[in-house]
């Protein structure tokens, strides 16, 4: 993942002999001032206190990093609880990049319905991605549920990606299409010269910070990217708790 420019990993050496004599007790207000003094080209989407005195967390451009109150150090990396073992960190930046799913232009999707299909998943998907296809296949043993793919070509990685997305979306069936494009390699035989919503919605995956497919937005607006098996997928469509960790999932393809 790439950082802001100046690197935010740069900045935590270059603040080292910068540091400042600062009060024992810093608040929120003044980390944020030392912060922009300090690092005046980063932008600080959020500052929060964690639950432990004197570590500061830092969101910025996707990226979480933890702060003294002095902000003489900038620490990234995981923050994991020693006593449950969770990865406090994951959780938190799930917390961070969750999304109204009802806000997404879901009209701008193949939609696929499975069931009763009662339960939502959104998925960032681009055709030619392998860790796409490993998805459908866990895809196929999910059932009640209403899919909404988003075609979302990688086109540095996948040269051609882009015609055959707007190939799938101008097809006269687009959910037959991308089935077969993305189980069979068969792309439909059209000319791909319709209007598709392929521009606005890489546009939407930028704001949305995607940077890799898949990317699944479930229905509480859950996020978690990379091909996970099937009843990891169940449990998230029917349960609040959270995401996989990233060990027992497969990543998504950047």
């Amino acid at each position: 993942m790439k950082l802001p420019i100046p690197s935010l990993a740069a900045a935590a050496i270059l603040l080292m002999p910068l540091a400042l004599p600062a009060p024992a007790h810093a608040d929120e207000a003044a980390v944020r001032q030392r912060l922009g003094e300090r690092l005046p080209n980063v932008k600080i989407d959020q500052l929060s206190p964690t639950p432990y005195p004197g570590l500061y967390e830092i969101y910025s451009s996707g990226v979480l990093l933890y702060t003294d109150e002095e902000v003489r150090y900038l620490i990234q990396g995981a923050l994991i609880d020693a006593k449950t073992r969770q990865n406090l960190s994951n959780e938190r930046l799930r917390e961070l990049t969750a999304i109204d799913f009802d806000q997404l232009p879901l009209e701008h999707s193949i939609k696929i319905v499975k069931g009763d299909g009662k339960r939502r998943l959104a998925i960032f998907e681009d055709p030619d991605c392998p860790y796409c296809r490993q998805l459908e296949n866990e895809l196929d043993k999910v059932d009640n549920v209403t899919l909404h793919i988003f075609l979302y070509p990688i086109e540095p990685l996948h040269r051609g990606a882009t015609e055959k997305s707007r190939k799938i979306w101008c097809a006269d069936d687009p959910a037959k299409a991308w089935e077969d494009a993305v189980r069979r390699g068969v792309i439909a035989d059209n000319p791909g010269d319709c209007a598709t919503p392929i521009e606005q919605l890489a546009e939407l995956g930028r704001r949305l910070r995607i940077a890799g497919t898949p990317t699944l937005f479930f229905g509480d607006s859950k996020r978690v990217a990379g091909a996970i098996p099937a009843a990891q997928i169940e449990k998230l469509l029917d349960n609040p708790a959270p995401a996989p960790s990233p060990s027992a999932e497969k990543p998504a393809e950047k």
